[in-house]
């Protein structure tokens, strides 16, 4: 071919694509991101007026924590060193409510541990007093204080008040403490440095627990946690196992765990999510949840068949390991995702509203 046929067959190609629209490097569009969430800012008018009165703030200063009573929709917000505090009209106000039992901050997901049927929320904080709550806030029941407290913990929702709790200490090399009493008495159970690692947790009774770390698979004891037998080689992923209506759910790598015999046995259920702070539940419809992780905000319909993106963590939330530091917190009914990180406000955001 000559070098003029060269040029003529190329100029007839260009203009052969420019005619079509087209592009000879064209390559199938790529999946558009998901849009960052609109999160609203909650919690500045209530930090700022305090500020304003000459309070001082704890370490690292602004909130530290959140959680929603799923019974009512009503917000529950952590300032540091300086309590808790409810709004009863989807975070456009807050009232301390505390009476001074609650102190210092939350460091890690289900720090504030919700009952998943509302009403009743148990506060384990690090560096300050912890209690709960049976009355959706009017009264509360403090803990006895064990050093600097703790980085979360799991409560036996079955009974009318809160007696039994299995909660990881915090910064003490992978400690677990036991109570059968609410918080006023505890004994200290196993201590092991990759738990504070990967570790995770349940309770179902008081002598009913279960626990997971990596290399471990699932531990069950019958006895309060005196001995314990494996009785699984899957690793869960979440922090905390959460029991509705006698159904056990963990998260793990590639589903959630579901139990409906006390932990003795798990099964699979669903496909993987990116996440690892859940699954928050629906006390109205057992396919309704919500996790969240580094990747964002995640919902299901299905059970965890198919998992939506509906939102990314606020801008600047971070997560060193699983579950920390980022709290998140879902009122189903509403749809609507709270967010808190030590040190940063808390926010708010109302899935489906641009």
């Amino acid at each position: 071919m000559t070098r003029l046929s060269k040029l003529l067959l190329a100029a007839f190609v260009t203009c052969s694509f420019a005619a079509s629209g087209q592009s000879r490097s064209a390559e199938p569009a790529a999946k558009a991101p998901v849009d960052p969430a609109p999160w609203v800012n909650v919690s500045d008018p209530v930090v700022a007026k305090l500020k304003a009165d000459g309070k001082k703030l704890g370490y690292p200063g602004d909130t530290a924590g959140v959680v929603v009573d799923v019974a009512s929709g009503d917000v529950y917000m952590i300032v540091a060193g300086l309590g808790i505090w409810k709004s009863t009209d989807g975070g456009k106000t807050f009232a301390r409510v505390d009476d001074g039992k609650i102190g210092g901050r939350c460091e890690s997901s289900f720090a504030l541990n919700a009952d998943p049927a509302g009403k009743r929320i148990a506060c384990f904080m690090l560096d300050g007093p912890c209690a709960w709550t049976g009355d959706s806030g009017a009264t509360w029941n403090p803990m006895t204080g064990v050093g600097r407290n703790w980085d979360y913990a799991a409560v036996d929702w079955s009974g009318d008040g809160v007696k039994n709790i299995f909660a990881a200490h915090h910064e003490d090399g992978g400690q677990t403490y036991h109570s059968t009493d609410g918080g006023k008495s505890w004994t200290k159970l196993f201590k092991q440095a990759e738990f504070d690692k990967t570790g995770g947790l349940g309770i179902f009774d008081a002598n009913t627990l279960v626990y997971t770390q990596k290399g471990s698979g699932i531990q069950r004891s019958t006895d309060g946690g005196q001995t314990w037998m494996k009785i699984s080689d899957t690793e869960a992923t979440g922090r905390v196992v959460r029991v509705l209506n006698g159904t056990a759910y963990w998260m793990a790598k590639d589903g959630i765990l579901i139990s409906k015999d006390k932990g003795a046995t798990w099964t699979k259920q669903g496909t993987a999510v990116d996440a690892t702070i859940g699954p928050m539940l629906d006390a109205k419809n057992e396919k309704h949840m919500a996790a969240a992780g580094m990747k964002g905000i995640f919902e299901t319909s299905d059970g965890g068949e198919t998992w939506k993106q509906v939102g990314n963590l606020p801008p600047g939330f971070s997560m060193a390991k699983a579950g920390w530091f980022a709290n998140v917190a879902w009122d189903p009914a509403r749809d609507i995702f709270y967010a808190s990180q030590m040190g940063k406000p808390t926010y708010k955001l109302e899935v489906g509203k641009k």
